[in-house]
């Protein structure tokens, strides 16, 4: 029986009788954190971090991200927030602002290696795609967080290709994650399509404003990965203008 089961097994998996086992999953966290400022008007990290640690996430992306500029206190909210989750974290300049830096960050619960900030087109206020090399069980990953302009649909566009031609060439698996300031099915969303995949939110799905979303601009979209569900998006309506958004992908094994 078992010399028979080692014959017909590459057939068996090949019609889907039988399946490898799942890969690890990792639970994957987004926000735009508008520089820590609530639409209370309130500066309060350690409530973000509240957020961020009852998730329990392996890998967050942020977006506008102070470091040091006067509005936020003069904190280094990357370095700040990482103390706060118990979590490894990196900073990526966009541009100076507020006798600081402004950009993006992320969280890691794994080592952080590489890192790059990808420079986006655009006479707007400058934009950014910064990228991270994590390795999870020996296995290289890329995450990436994103936030495109949020004026000009041709600029916008134009951002979104160069992230798109800017990680082409990378092979290891890879999250995308941030305000792309854009809906689902418009011009800048469908660059990323195959080998990428959108990842679909359950319902509710708009993210902005957070008191009272209108619009679905805050996304997650992966490459090599599979989620293990849908994106959820947190019902989070005063740490930040913006809802955080949440999803579990799978590792191939």
């Amino acid at each position: 029986m078992t010399m028979l089961l080692h014959r017909f097994l590459p057939f068996l998996c090949a019609f889907g009788v039988l399946h490898a086992e799942p890969g690890k999953e990792l639970r994957v966290m987004c926000w735009n954190l508008h520089h820590g400022a609530g639409v209370d008007n309130k500066q309060d990290l350690e409530r973000i971090a509240a957020v961020i640690r009852a998730q329990k996430p392996d890998l967050v992306a942020l977006q506008e991200v102070d470091n040091k500029c006067r509005r936020s206190q003069s904190v280094d909210q990357a370095a700040e927030l990482a103390k706060l989750t118990g979590l490894n974290g990196v900073f990526g300049k966009a541009m100076d602002h507020d006798g600081g830096e402004y950009g993006q960050a992320i969280l890691s619960r794994f080592p952080i290696g590489d890192t790059q900030v990808h420079r986006l087109p655009g006479d707007g206020e400058p934009r950014i795609a910064f990228e991270a090399e994590v390795k999870v069980d020996g296995k290289e990953l890329r995450i990436i967080t994103v936030h495109l302009d949020h004026q000009q649909d041709p600029r916008r566009l134009k951002q979104a290709e160069m992230v798109f031609k800017s990680l082409e060439n990378h092979h290891e698996p890879m999250i995308l994650a941030g305000d792309f300031n854009d809906l689902p099915g418009s011009p800048a969303l469908t660059v990323f399509g195959e080998p990428w995949k959108q990842l679909a939110k359950k319902d509710p799905v708009l993210t902005c404003p957070a008191e009272k979303p209108t619009v679905e601009i805050d996304h997650i979209i992966v490459r090599g990965l599979e989620p293990a569900g849908p994106v959820e998006v947190l019902p989070e309506a005063v740490a930040s203008d913006h809802r955080p958004l949440v999803v579990t992908v799978r590792l191939a094994p």
